[in-house]
């Protein structure tokens, strides 16, 4: 694996006291960081993504020890999940401390934090905290336009934001490949805002029970779940339209597109029955790990391919296929070209 060094640290934090972005890679996606604290920096994120003003960010702490600086009114409960998966792939939604910047919480009462596990990150974070004299933390959205596919590797973010950034810390492939866990416990009880790597399985090996699903449609007619990272509909998407087929009907939907003229690119978890052209195919990884770790680079992939559709067979809604599940079912929806009008 690349690994940044220690000048390159040292630059990162340059760049990030000086009010500057920089993209670092974590075990889930690479992020697009800045200081947290400085709503100049903050700023310059939504800028470079095209972020919608309202979209709150998640902030990547070097310990837990930071936590109280950032949030109050801590369950022991997240106490728990902090103990147990951080440094890891796991967001805490918690009510914020009156500093936090409501750019970061995106005009909420509510703060996302998370530790991520992930040796540059960290040896990032760390430096970047000894630097402020404080416990300093990074808003750092996935280092992407704002709703594309996120980047697992860091010739993603060149290839992508490259030219909106000076320095894009290199720490190989993300070893997760998809976005954190998000629990919320700005209610009190925990609540799953987002799939990801820690089930909830997971999670109630930990409290004993097991964390509510919240549907964050509900969000938007009232009800107190706070708006969360990667909760849109349409999101981790390609600009190739993309069709999640069920595994029994996806033969005639490739067939039927054939028959239109179109050039197709399937993702299957199995064999082509046969193979013709116009038609790429490929096979997936059999296991839910793998096929997370995967899924973004395979997608852009497929993407750059310029076929005329990607067809992708349908997985389970289901404990260690959810997480990867979610993510398809926002890339279907989110999907086609940018609309210019």
């Amino acid at each position: 694996m690349p690994a940044a060094t220690d000048r390159e640290i040292a630059a990162a934090v340059t760049l990030l006291r000086a009010g500057e972005l920089v993209a670092f890679p974590t075990e889930t996606v690479y992020g697009l960081g800045a200081d947290a604290a400085n709503p100049a920096a903050v700023a310059k994120i939504f800028a470079a993504k095209g972020r919608p003003a309202d979209h709150p960010l998640i902030v990547h702490l070097a310990d837990s020890m930071a936590l109280d600086a950032w949030a109050r009114d801590v369950p022991q409960a997240a106490r728990q999940l902090a103990a147990a998966f951080w440094p890891g792939p796991l967001t805490l939604i918690l009510k914020r401390q009156p500093q936090v910047l409501a750019a970061v919480t995106g005009g909420q009462d509510t703060v996302g934090l998370r530790v991520p596990n992930h040796p540059v990150a960290l040896a990032l974070l760390r430096a970047f905290s000894a630097a402020q004299g404080v416990a300093a933390g990074l808003a750092a959205p996935s280092a992407n336009r704002y709703g594309r596919i996120s980047p697992t590797r860091a010739s993603h973010v060149r290839a992508e934001l490259g030219a909106q950034l000076q320095l894009v810390l290199d720490g190989g492939d993300c070893a997760v490949g998809i976005e954190s866990t998000i629990v919320d416990f700005s209610a009190g009880k925990p609540r799953l805002l987002r799939p990801g790597a820690i089930t909830a399985d997971d999670i109630a090996c930990v409290l004993g029970t097991t964390p509510q699903a919240e549907s964050h449609a509900l969000a938007e007619t009232g009800n107190a779940v706070p708006r969360v990272a990667g909760s849109d509909k349409a999101h981790y998407a390609p600009l190739t339209p993309l069709r999640l087929v069920a595994g029994e009907q996806l033969q005639h939907a490739i067939d039927a597109a054939l028959a239109a003229g179109q050039r197709v690119a399937v993702l299957a978890r199995s064999n082509a029955a046969k193979i013709t052209p116009h038609l790429h195919w490929h096979v997936a990884a059999p296991d839910a790990a793998a096929y997370a770790h995967d899924l973004y680079a395979r997608l852009r992939e497929l993407d750059a391919r310029d076929d005329d559709l990607i067809l992708v067979e349908m997985l389970p809604m289901t404990g260690e296929w959810l997480a990867v599940a979610d993510r398809l079912q926002r890339a279907a929806c989110g999907s086609g070209p940018d609309d210019e009008t």
